[in-house]
């Protein structure tokens, strides 16, 4: 007799299934969505994943609306598996379910014992991605002269052909009656006191995988081209601009990192995008991605921030109930919008305009943490906890990052459009014009000075601005500023 496979909101892809007849189960907690306040369209996208899952299996899958998985599990009569869950509570009460099998993690390419094996060997200094990066190309033999070991292969070289700067849009999101069915019941739990932020709207995301891999088939044929030389760039103009706006999709189980790694790798065999495309797009999954998950089981439970820069701030109210009609700052007020409309933004603004406005202000990293996992689509504790911490705001003894991610407005003016449109001036630190970005970062480097003078970047930074008038001066003018909105 089959096992009834448990597919939790973040297993919901085929490749979580050993037999495409295996009876599932589905279980949707609505306490889940009283904890703490989620974004609506995070809470749409889940409830409609499930249930599209639902709908798809048929007879074959049983839904459960309860009040608690344990719940669930006990009105379920045959024996029950799971596969690794991705979160450790949610793995701690798996493990206490008398009965339950816990299988192995899925949707990841490197397996817990090969990063163990990676991360245990002799090293000098602590671990990091693009270490890992090389070792998982090697490993499962991604971008090599000779992929699989047959053909003549490709070599790695300069490609100056020109890439579409405004490709077609992705096929579009289609709501049906399952979403119209969401909406009513969210807008019923809303009225019974359950709260959400941001805005609703009609969906924007994958929550099938039929529509996940229509996205993904499209980002490699009109967007991917162009990964290389846009990925990083702002625009209040085009929010999506080069990227595949997938990671909820991945996040989600929807889709296999795997084949999508082999499809890009195939796009360049193919010669139908650059390798100074195709690469960044892979780091991003066999590289950072993988390395996250991993680095959330390796190394718990040392991992979890230190505060290892003066960060005591709590989030002030604008910013953690998306007001961003409070904002003058151009970017900031751009990619706070976004989240309030899509709960999503790509990892430039992520990183340059949220984190670096948190990190430059002392917010306490793990408020800002729990903010970016309700606040976007794709929020995860593996994935924010050191994509957060570690990166975005430095708290957690360099383990993932080697340097604090803060710059000033003149950064920001270089990759995007958005200062031509503002009331700030980015070289300005001081003054009514003062961008916030760059009095922000003189005070940021001010306050943190015997912490930073190690950095080589940030030592020669403190070297430029170290003259004891303009510091005070920027000093007092940022703490006056406190955390009314920029």
């Amino acid at each position: 007799m089959h096992r009834r496979r448990w597919l939790l909101a973040d297993q919901l892809g085929p490749h979580f299934l050993d037999d495409p007849d295996q009876p599932v189960l589905l279980v949707e907690i609505r306490d889940l969505f009283r904890r703490r306040p989620m974004h609506r369209q995070k809470a749409h996208l889940i409830l409609s994943a499930l249930r599209h899952r639902a709908a798809e299996l048929g007879d074959q899958a049983l839904l459960l609306r309860t009040d608690t998985f344990r719940e669930a599990l006990t009105r379920v009569a045959e024996p029950v598996e799971v596969c690794h869950p991705h979160s450790r509570e949610a793995l701690r009460f798996a493990q206490s379910v008398p009965g339950l099998t816990v299988l192995p993690p899925r949707g990841f390419i490197t397996s817990q014992a090969d990063f163990a094996n990676w991360a245990d060997h002799a090293r000098r200094g602590p671990l990091r991605m693009t270490d890992f990066y090389r070792h998982a190309r090697r490993r499962h033999d991604v971008l090599t002269a000779l992929a699989g070991g047959t053909g003549p292969g490709r070599r790695a070289r300069a490609d100056n052909r020109a890439v579409p700067v405004a490709p077609p849009p992705p096929p579009p999101i289609v709501e049906d009656d399952i979403d119209a069915e969401v909406r009513r019941d969210l807008d019923r739990w809303a009225a019974d006191g359950v709260r959400f932020v941001g805005r609703d709207g009609p969906r924007q995301h994958p929550a099938t995988h039929t529509e996940a891999q229509a996205r993904l088939t499209h980002f490699l044929t009109h967007r991917l081209p162009g990964y290389g030389r846009y990925a990083d760039v702002m625009s209040g103009d085009d929010p999506l601009f080069a990227h595949s706006v997938l990671s909820s999709s991945f996040n989600l189980g929807l889709l296999d990192p795997e084949p999508a790694v082999r499809a890009a790798e195939q796009a360049w065999r193919a010669d139908t995008a650059p390798r100074t495309a195709v690469e960044p797009f892979i780091r991003g999954l066999l590289g950072w991605r993988e390395f996250l998950w991993q680095l959330y089981w390796y190394v718990e439970p040392r991992f979890g921030g230190a505060n290892w820069l003066t960060a005591t701030e709590p989030l002030p109210r604008w910013f953690a109930e998306l007001d961003a009609d409070a904002v003058e700052a151009r970017c900031l007020a751009d990619v706070l919008g976004a989240v309030r409309d899509r709960a999503w933004t790509h990892h430039t603004p992520r990183l340059l305009v949220l984190g670096n406005y948190a990190l430059q202000r002392g917010w306490r990293p793990t408020e800002l943490v729990d903010w970016f996992q309700r606040c976007f689509v794709d929020g995860t504790d593996w994935v924010m906890n050191a994509t957060v911490i570690g990166m975005s705001q430095y708290a957690d003894l360099a383990q993932v990052d080697t340097r604090p991610y803060a710059v000033d407005g003149t950064d920001i003016d270089e990759i995007s459009d958005y200062c031509a449109g503002c009331r700030y001036t980015p070289e300005r630190a001081l003054g009514d014009l003062a961008c916030p970005y760059t009095g922000g970062f003189e005070s940021f480097l001010h306050r943190n000075r015997d912490r930073l003078v190690t950095d080589p970047r940030l030592a020669a930074e403190l070297a430029r601005r170290d003259d004891p008038e303009h510091r005070e001066a920027v000093l007092a003018q940022e703490e006056k500023r406190g955390s009314t909105p920029p």
